[in-house]
């Protein structure tokens, strides 16, 4: 799926007065059949009262009539659209408004069917934890399905496929840690929780932390096993983040006691990528995830890097991985559209005296690392 890179491309290098008439392949702005303005995670529009839905065949949210038969749902304004039902998951607490072909055997959507727990829902505060657990996640799938990534479905414990173990901490107070392992992505919904949340981020002294990240980061570790190890990426990968069979364990033991290098933010783009190639990986790729889809939402919207500009220098082939890369230049546009998009929010959010938005900077090495990250998903779109 070639097209969505290409279609960033094309709208950070239109002519201005080429721009509103252009609409971005799979735009995060939808419009309900009544032309009122609804989104990604609406279930109904708030002007006509419509049910909508979102399709992940199309990557659209439709605007939704009653079909024929009871659980059967048509496409709103058109006589011959696809005949829908809803996700099973609709009807419980999480409220997925993702949509299946009416005659699918599947009771759940792709998001859904991902869960291998989900947490226990006769506890009546996880129901509006896990409610904001998969509201991050469907946007990390269908993130997924826009780059046209492949998403290998785990089919039995250990095979490698992705999985989900949503889970609450027990009542016996052990930790509960979120992380990865063989496919299996596990998040500790108390992560869902505000206070939780920051308290956890500040004691941990990190700038950043959201669901969407956890899962960003986390997704990371399953694609390099599904698209570095033991593949023509594996040794470019060592040459340019370091050889991941030095010792996770000694490593990430290293780090909580002594600290990062004193040099990281020259070479990383967190403390935490500094204590091994494996956890550098993981941060680049959420890193991308980021950009990409803050990108997508911003020309959505009709945002685009001439209509923020301000002053920065912008990066050069001599920070890419591969300088001769004949794709390089279209990547740097990317990259310094983020960065000129991120400063402005980073402004906005200090106007309404809240956290910097985007709270990073990017060395030179650390774009090249984005390059390689996204070398790596062009080759696996399909």
């Amino acid at each position: 799926m070639t097209y969505f890179f290409d279609a960033l491309g094309r709208q950070l290098n239109a002519p201005k007065r080429q721009r509103q008439r252009q609409r971005h392949a799979r735009a995060k702005a939808f419009q309900c059949v009544c032309g009122q303005q609804i989104f990604f995670g609406n279930t109904e529009c708030l002007n006509c009262h419509r049910p909508l839905g979102f399709d992940p065949r199309r990557g659209h949210v439709l605007a939704l009539d009653p079909g024929k038969t009871e659980g059967v749902w048509a496409e709103a304004g058109r006589v011959r659209g696809r005949a829908f039902k809803r996700c099973g998951n609709f009807a419980t607490p999480a409220l997925c408004n993702w949509l299946l072909p009416a005659t699918s055997a599947e009771s759940l959507c792709l998001a859904c069917s991902l869960n291998r727990t989900i947490p226990d829902l006769s506890i009546p505060e996880n129901g509006p934890l896990w409610f904001k657990v998969e509201a991050a996640k469907r946007q990390l799938i269908a993130q997924l399905m826009t780059l046209g990534l492949p998403i290998r479905r785990s089919q039995e414990p250990g095979d490698g496929g992705l999985a989900f173990d949503l889970l609450a901490p027990g009542a016996d107070g052990a930790p509960l840690l979120t992380g990865h392992n063989q496919g299996l992505i596990t998040i500790n919904i108390l992560e869902a929780d505000d206070a939780y949340r920051v308290q956890v981020r500040e004691s941990m002294h990190e700038p950043y932390r959201t669901l969407l990240g956890h899962f960003r980061h986390e997704i990371g570790h399953f694609y390099w096993d599904q698209l570095v190890a033991g593949g023509d990426w594996l040794e470019p990968f060592r040459q340019l983040f370091g050889d991941e069979r030095a010792d996770y364990a000694q490593a990430l033991q290293r780090n909580y006691e002594q600290g990062p290098p004193a040099d990281w933010a020259l070479h990383f783009i967190s403390t935490y990528a500094s204590c091994h190639p494996w956890e550098d990986w993981a941060e680049t790729w959420a890193h991308y995830l980021h950009m990409m889809d803050t990108l997508d939402t911003a020309i959505s919207f009709g945002v685009t890097r001439m209509a923020v500009e301000q002053a920065y220098e912008p990066f050069t082939r001599v920070s890419l991985y591969d300088q001769d890369d004949p794709e390089g230049q279209g990547f740097l546009d990317l990259v310094n559209a983020w960065v000129a998009l991120t400063g402005v929010l980073n402004e906005l959010s200090r106007s309404m005296g809240q956290r910097d938005f985007y709270p990073f900077v990017l060395p030179g090495e650390v774009v090249g690392k984005l390059q390689f990250v996204h070398r790596v998903v062009k080759g696996a779109a399909r």
